[in-house]
C-alpha cells in the first residue's frame, strides 16, 4: 500500500485526475539530386524521425490507474538511392534501393520497482524478471487495475529493397518491365507479465478492494520467460505491363504480375506450433482430477530453453521447425501467384467526350507476421502457470483455503498457431467498368460499377472443441473437466491463425466535377455499395480476429464492419463576385476578394453487432476464443431515439451452452450529415511581389447539427440500446497569414 500502486482519493473517496502526458517530435531530412549528363542521374535522400510519446497509463493493457504509466519511444528511418538511365530516347532504365526502418522502445514509468519489504516470490527465476510490482486487478465491483504489462519491451525492425524498372516506348506499345527483391527482418520481444499477476474479485468479502487488502486472490498467474525473436520474410516480385494504342479510339492495359512472398520465419527456429498429424492418439494426455497433467503420462519433453531446465512438458503433436518436415515459416510456401491486369479505354464517338472504361486485377498479399509473433510464447520455448481457487498475495504457491503450498503442475497448455492445412495466400479480386461523359469544356460526369472479391482472408479459430452436443451439460457443470472432453488431451486451448474466409464489396459509384462558372466550381459524388464479410473486428478489418462460433463457419457472415450503404458529399469553392474588379483599389482589397468554400457529408450508419455479454451461462465462459449473440425475436424495429435507437425488446437470453441465432451486424446505428464552411479575404500589398494578409475562418459542423455516433451493443448491459456519444460539436477555427 506504502508504494502508492492506486492513486489516494482527490475528491471525497474518489480519484479524480489525470497527468502530463506531452509528445516529443524531431525530424531530419537530407537530399541530394546530381545530374551526372544528360542521360544519366541520381538522387537520394534520408528522412530521420524522431517521436517520443508519454502515456498516461500502460498503454496496450487494462491497466486504468495513472500511477504507473510508460513512454513510446519509435523512432523511424527512411532512405533512397534512385537512378535513371537514358539508355536511348525510347529506353530508360531505373534502379532503386529503398529502405525503412523503425524502433519502438516502451519503458515504464512511475511506481513500478518493488518496494524493500515486498517479498512476494515468483514461480520462475530468470534473466528478465526485471523487479516489477506484479499486477493487481481488482476485478470485482470497484474495477481498478494496475498494470506495467510487458514493458521494458523493444522492437526493432529494418526492410530493405532493390528493385529495377525498364519503360521502353515501341511504336503504339508502352512497355515497362521490372523486378524487386525485399528484406524484412524484425527482432521483437514478446509480450507477457514475468512479474506475475493477482486477480481479486469478490470472493472473500463481497468486496474485491477488501479482498486485496487480505491478500487473498482468486487467480494467480506468471510467465515464465520474456524472450526476443528474430523473423524474418523475404519478398520477390517481377512484372510486365504493355499500354497499347491499338486505334485511336481504343487503349488496351495488358499486364502479368508474379509475387513471391514466402511466409515468415523465426531465424532460430525458436518456434512451436500444433499439427494434428503430429498428435498421437495412442500417447493422450493422463488428465488429473485437478486438470493438470500426470507426471507418468506419456508425450512428456523438456524444453531447449536453459531458462526452463527440468520443467516438463506435453508436446504430443507440437512440431518446431526444421523437425519432422516442419517448414521454417511453420506452414507451406505457395510461389504460384501469378496477377493478371487488365484495363481498357475506348471513345465511344471519337470527339472525347464520352469514354468508356473498365478493368480487372488479381492481388496478393501475405499475412504481415503477428500469426508468427502471436505463436512466440508457445511450448516448449515459454510457459505460463496459472493458479485459480484462491492463493496468497505473499505467496502465490499457497492456498488460501488450505494453506498448503501449491505445485506447479504439467500445464494443460493454450497454443496460439497457425493451421498449416488452410493456410493459402489471401487474394483480392478487384474490378471496374464506368462511362465519362463531359458536358461543355468544363464539365464530367462519370458513372461506374466498382467491385471486388476477397478470398482466403485470415481469421483465429478455436480447433480444439468438445462435442457441440454436450456444450448445455458442460455449461451446467455435469459433463466432467472440460480438460478430458477435447479431441487433443493435454491441450486446453488450440488457436489457429487459418486463411479460409470470403468476402466482397460491389458499389454504384457517381460522380460530377464543374467549373460552373468563372468563380464557382463544384464536385459532388455518390456511392450506393454493399460490403459483406465474416471479420469480427470491433471498429475495423483486420486480421487474427476470432471468430464468434468456431463450429460453423457462416455464423458471423454479414455486412461487413465498414459497411456504408449510402454515401453522398458535396464541395464547392466560389469566389464572390461583389466588388471582386472594382476600379476601387481600396473597396477592391477591403470589401471584394471575399472567399467561400464549403464541404458538404451525407453518410449512412455502420452496423452494429449485438453481442450477449454477461457470464452467466454464456458461450465465452465455456469455449476459449468465441463470442455469443442474443436471440432475436422476429424483425427488431428502429424507433431511433436517443434512449432506445432500437427495440431491445425484441432480444432475448441464450439457452446455456447455445450460440444466439441474432444475425451478424444487421441492425445500424446512426448516420451523419455534416456541414463545414470556410471563409477567405485576401489584402493585397503588392501585386508584382505577390506579398498579401489573409484572413481565414473555418467552421466544423456549422450548424452545430447533433450528429450521433456510438450505441451500446451489448445485450447484458444496462444502457443496451441507448445512444452513448456524438460527433464534435460546432468548432470554430480563425487564422491569419502575411505572405511577402
Amino acid at each position: 500500500m506504502a508504494a502508492g500502486i492506486f492513486p489516494a482519493p482527490t475528491s471525497g473517496a474518489q480519484f479524480i485526475g489525470g497527468n502530463n502526458v506531452p509528445t516529443k517530435v524531431r525530424e531530419e531530412i537530407a537530399r541530394v539530386d546530381h545530374q551526372f549528363s544528360d542521360k544519366f542521374s541520381i538522387f537520394g535522400h534520408w528522412v530521420s524521425e524522431q517521436i517520443s510519446q508519454n502515456f498516461g497509463t500502460s498503454m496496450w493493457s487494462d491497466d486504468n490507474v495513472p500511477t504507473a504509466h510508460n513512454t513510446f519511444g519509435n523512432p523511424s528511418y527512411s532512405g533512397v538511392i534512385h537512378t535513371t538511365y537514358a539508355i536511348s530516347p525510347r529506353l530508360l532504365n531505373e534502379v532503386a534501393f529503398n529502405y525503412n526502418a523503425n524502433r519502438i522502445a516502451i519503458i515504464p514509468q512511475g511506481v513500478v520497482a518493488r518496494p524493500s519489504g515486498f517479498t512476494t516470490p515468483r514461480l520462475f527465476s530468470g534473466p528478465n524478471n526485471l523487479n516489477r510490482i506484479p499486477e493487481i486487478k481488482l476485478g470485482g465491483s470497484t474495477g481498478a487495475t494496475y498494470a506495467t504489462a510487458s514493458w521494458p519491451w523493444n522492437n526493432k525492425a529494418d526492410d530493405y529493397q532493390i528493385r529495377d524498372d525498364i519503360s521502353w516506348t515501341k511504336g503504339a506499345h508502352q512497355l515497362k518491365i521490372g523486378g524487386s527483391w525485399a528484406l524484412y527482418k524484425k527482432v521483437q520481444d514478446l509480450f507477457g507479465q514475468t512479474q506475475g499477476n493477482f486477480t481479486f474479485n469478490n470472493t472473500y468479502t463481497g468486496v474485491d478492494f477488501a479482498d486485496f487488502l487480505l491478500g487473498y486472490a482468486q487467480q494467480y498467474n506468471e510467465l515464465a520467460v520474456q524472450d526476443s525473436g528474430k523473423w524474418n520474410n523475404v519478398s520477390w516480385a517481377a512484372y510486365v505491363q504493355d499500354n497499347w494504342r491499338a486505334t485511336k479510339r481504343l487503349t488496351l492495359n495488358l499486364g502479368l504480375r508474379w509475387d513471391g512472398v514466402p511466409h515468415t520465419y523465426e531465424a532460430d527456429n525458436r518456434m512451436g506450433n500444433f499439427y494434428p498429424n503430429l498428435y498421437n492418439q495412442a500417447d493422450a494426455a493422463v488428465i488429473l482430477p485437478d486438470g493438470s497433467i500426470s507426471p507418468s503420462s506419456p508425450g512428456l519433453g523438456t524444453s531447449p530453453n536453459p531458462i526452463l531446465a527440468g520443467s516438463q512438458f506435453y508436446l504430443n503433436g507440437i512440431g518446431i521447425p526444421g523437425k519432422n518436415g516442419i517448414p521454417k515459416g511453420l506452414v507451406d510456401n505457395h510461389w504460384a501467384a501469378f496477377g493478371p491486369r487488365l484495363g481498357f479505354a475506348y471513345d465511344l464517338t471519337g470527339q472525347g467526350k464520352t469514354v468508356i472504361r473498365g478493368g480487372f486485377g488479381t492481388m496478393y498479399e501475405r499475412i504481415q507476421g503477428n500469426d508468427m509473433y502471436n505463436a512466440g510464447p508457445n511450448i516448449p520455448f515459454s510457459s505460463s502457470v496459472t493458479f485459480n481457487g484462491g492463493v496468497l498475495l505473499a505467496n502465490p504457491s499457497t492456498s488460501v483455503s488450505t494453506g498448503n503450498t501449491l505445485t506447479a503442475p504439467i500445464t494443460v497448455a493454450d497454443i496460439t498457431g497457425l493451421n498449416r492445412k488452410e493456410y493459402k495466400l489471401p487474394v483480392s479480386y478487384q474490378y471496374s467498368v464506368g462511362v465519362q461523359q463531359g458536358f461543355g469544356a468544363k464539365s464530367v460526369l462519370s458513372v461506374s460499377y466498382v467491385g471486388n472479391q476477397s478470398r482466403h482472408q485470415n481469421d483465429y479459430r478455436e480447433t480444439n472443441l468438445p462435442n457441440q452436443s454436450l456444450l448445455p451439460s458442460i455449461a451446467a457443470g455435469t459433463a466432467g473437466s472440460y480438460n478430458t472432453l477435447v479431441p487433443y488431451l493435454g491441450f486446453h486451448s488450440i488457436k489457429q491463425s487459418e486463411t479460409v474466409q470470403n468476402g466482397h464489396y460491389n458499389s454504384l459509384q457517381a460522380e460530377f466535377r464543374s467549373q460552373m462558372t468563372r468563380d464557382l466550381s463544384l464536385q459532388g459524388a455518390y456511392t450506393f455499395s454493399k460490403a459483406y464479410d465474416p471479420a469480427t473486428g470491433n471498429n475495423n478489418i483486420q486480421d487474427l480476429q476470432a471468430v464468434s462460433n468456431p463450429y460453423s463457419y457462416s455464423y458471423d457472415n454479414g455486412p461487413s464492419n465498414l459497411d456504408r450503404r449510402h454515401i453522398a458529399f458535396v464541395n464547392f469553392i466560389y469566389e464572390i463576385p461583389f466588388l471582386k474588379n472594382s476600379s476601387s483599389r481600396l473597396l477592391k482589397s477591403t470589401v471584394g476578394g471575399w472567399q467561400v468554400s464549403g464541404i458538404v457529408q451525407l453518410v449512412s450508419g455502420n452496423p452494429l453487432n449485438i453481442t450477449e455479454g454477461g457470464t452467466t451461462n454464456n458461450i465465452t465462459s465455456i469455449l476459449p476464443n468465441t463470442n455469443n449473440r442474443p436471440n432475436v425475436n422476429g424483425s427488431v424495429s428502429t424507433p431511433h431515439t436517443v434512449s432506445s435507437w432500437f427495440d431491445k425488446s425484441a432480444f432475448s437470453p441464450t439457452a446455456a451452452g447455445v450460440f444466439g441465432d441474432m444475425p451478424r451486424n444487421s441492425v445500424y446505428g446512426p448516420g451523419r450529415q455534416n456541414w463545414n464552411i470556410a471563409f477567405f479575404k485576401s489584402f493585397v500589398f503588392s501585386e508584382s511581389r505577390g506579398s498579401r494578409l489573409e484572413l481565414r475562418a473555418e467552421t466544423f459542423n456549422t450548424f452545430n447539427h447533433t450528429q450521433f455516433k456510438d450505441v451500446s451493443n451489448t445485450f447484458a448491459n444496462s444502457n443496451f440500446g441507448a445512444v452513448t456519444t456524438a460527433h464534435d460539436p460546432r468548432e470554430i477555427q480563425l487564422g491569419v497569414k502575411v505572405i511577402f
